[in-house]
């Protein structure tokens, strides 16, 4: 098995690139491939621009996305790791998903919600976030991000199985890194 594993983080040196490092060891323990997709370091362009807007009239994406899509159509599976800012993806890597994940590739562009056209590949998300349990359970965050990622995003693109493990007290150093290192290396130990 192949894994994209696509990093989105502008300090390599946090607790999520020691997430990405632990599901790296993970994947080759398992005996699988993987690829680092850094969206930081690999200098993509996540801003959507009005040559993009064209494959809504089937107009082939630019070079830069097709070898984007070209990096997940080699993979058999998808691992995520990027930090919760203001409750949601930071914007390189939404970015990242509008372009690439685009219309007459990901899903066709019409009044269907079942539009997917890539092929069913697992996916774990491996997401730090500063926040407790407690502040997720209060204010139910935790679903409200699973229902959106789920089915709004990845599910409508064919991604399936989904795994999002919200990597919790992640900013803080509470004993609990220990813990989310160990749930990083065995995601994508067990990702297939």
């Amino acid at each position: 098995m192949h894994v994209l594993n696509v990093f989105c983080h502008p300090n390599r040196d946090t607790v999520g690139g020691a997430v990405l490092d632990r599901v790296v060891e993970g994947v080759t323990a398992a005996g699988h491939t993987s690829e680092v997709a850094d969206r930081y370091r690999e200098s993509f362009n996540p801003v959507m621009s009005e040559r993009d807007m064209e494959q809504f009239q089937g107009v082939a994406m630019t070079d830069d996305v097709l070898a984007e899509q070209a990096r997940i159509e080699r993979c058999d599976a998808l691992c995520f790791v990027f930090p919760i800012w203001w409750y949601g993806m930071p914007a390189m890597m939404k970015g990242w998903l509008d372009r690439v994940w685009s219309a007459g590739w990901a899903y066709h562009w019409e009044h269907d919600p079942e539009g997917s056209l890539l092929r069913p590949r697992p996916c774990t998300l491996l997401v730090p976030t500063g926040s407790s349990q407690a502040l997720m359970d209060e204010w139910g965050y935790d679903k409200e991000i699973d229902h959106l990622w789920r089915y709004g995003v990845l599910g409508y693109c064919g991604v399936e199985p989904i795994k999002i493990h919200l990597l919790l007290d992640a900013a803080f150093e509470s004993g609990a890194h220990t813990e989310l290192l160990v749930t990083a290396y065995q995601a994508d130990q067990n990702i297939g």
